[in-house]
């Protein structure tokens, strides 16, 4: 009970100091509250980049292995020109290596071209990505469609001139007509459109079906060149159920080696590839981002931390004949130093709350003004706070050390 009513009495005395002089509070706050809003906002920014490219990497799916000719993490041990050398995945090996792999629940070829236009009546859209798929595409990655159906495998097999396209594209296309069995144009050929994508929303990694047309590969054989890097063929293999990543790369390597006719001793000349492999990657980017982060922060704290002291020091400056009546009738030197370490820590906690505050309300404008989704989290709250507090002790210990030494009779001498 004693020690709550110390800490009560102090706070009381530091609120009392605050409110007695607002211009020189004010004026305090300010540095607290810009380091803070530049700490936790920079934290704010970068959690919200990670975490949404993240979501976007994981939606390759975790359980997925892309057979590429490029390795998305380059060896340094490796000549670049024997990866230049090594020939795309083909639409020819698809068959075989569908027979051969044991580990994968499905299997699909993939190609596309970007930049592509396409048009309905006198409408068109620019800057389509046009993919070209197999028939295992709609089971190793399991898309919603909100209109329409996926293509039969009869469709599949044959190359029937059909299409799935994005949501985006059909509202700038058709502008609420119902876009399925109409006829759109792309890459100088017509196809029917028998379903539409279900909306995702924006991909920070530029992966979004709502701009993606996607065709059945037999028809995309057509138009578009599939065994050219340009089109960057791959191949994506999905592992069954209890199936780990390794295993199924082991599987993987296995046929490959078999249907591209390797020797024991020759090396692969495919890259198997997984979203592990992007994940450490954006681990050491943000461990650097993180980094800067605190460091832009922590000088802006700093500066907001020189002037708490520097108005600490004045405070007890111009209190030092209080002080010495407080001791005079019995105060201890904790009391004195706990009045105004409190002050510190209160005036620190209340620039770090607006600080805070306008941190939030810079998320609202960003999330609704740049359709980029930036939240303030629970961790970054509880850092800003944290960081609130310590800035307080930091830089009001020394003010309420010396407070709390001064000598009683020297102390009300002074102020006479």
């Amino acid at each position: 009970m004693l020690l709550l009513k110390i800490f009560r009495e102090s706070f009381r005395f530091a609120a009392q100091a605050l409110i007695g002089n607002r211009l020189r509070t004010f004026l305090s706050l300010l540095g607290v509250t810009i380091g803070i809003f530049a700490i936790v906002s920079v934290f704010a920014v970068v959690d919200s980049l990670e975490r949404n490219i993240r979501d976007s990497v994981e939606s390759l799916g975790d359980n997925v292995v892309f057979v590429n000719k490029w390795p998305w993490a380059m060896s340094g041990e490796y000549p670049w020109w024997k990866y230049y050398q090594r020939p795309v995945p083909s639409l020819q090996e698809l068959s075989t290596l569908e027979q051969r792999i044991e580990m994968a629940e499905a299997v699909s070829f993939v190609a596309g071209a970007k930049g592509k236009t396409v048009k309905f009546e006198s409408n068109d859209v620019e800057g389509v990505e046009v993919g070209a798929v197999s028939h295992g595409y709609q089971d190793v990655y399991g898309f919603e469609l909100s209109f329409g159906r996926y293509f039969s495998p009869l469709e599949s097999a044959s190359g029937k001139p059909v299409a799935i396209i994005g949501s985006n594209i059909s509202e700038e296309l058709f502008q609420g007509v119902d876009p399925l069995g109409k006829e759109i144009k792309f890459m100088g050929k017509r196809a029917k459109v028998i379903g539409v994508f279900e909306k995702v929303g924006e991909s920070i990694i530029g992966d979004s079906d709502d701009d993606k047309i996607i065709v059945p590969v037999k028809f995309a054989h057509n138009f578009m060149r599939l065994n050219r890097e340009s089109t960057s063929p791959m191949f994506l293999v999905k592992a069954k159920l209890g199936v780990s990543i390794s295993q199924l790369k082991d599987d993987l390597t296995r046929v490959m080696r078999s249907v591209r006719k390797l020797s024991p001793k020759a090396e692969d000349n495919f890259a198997l590839n997984e979203v592990s492999l992007l994940s450490k990657g954006i681990d050491s980017i943000f461990s650097v981002i993180d980094l800067a982060g605190i460091i832009i922060g922590g000088f802006s704290l700093l500066v907001g931390g020189f002037g708490i002291a520097n108005i600490m020091f004045v405070s007890v400056k111009e209190r030092t004949n209080i002080i010495g009546i407080q001791k005079a009738i019995g105060s201890k030197n904790y009391f004195i130093l706990l009045q105004f370490l409190f002050e510190a820590i209160l005036l620190c906690l209340i620039g770090g709350i607006l600080g805070l505050l306008f941190v939030y309300l810079g998320t609202i404008w960003v999330t609704n003004f740049i359709d980029f989704n930036v939240t303030l989290s629970i961790n970054n709250i509880i850092t800003g706070l944290c960081a609130s507090v310590v800035i307080g002790v930091v830089s009001g210990i020394l003010p309420a050390l010396s407070a709390s030494r001064l000598d009683p009779v020297e102390a009300i001498r002074s102020g006479q």
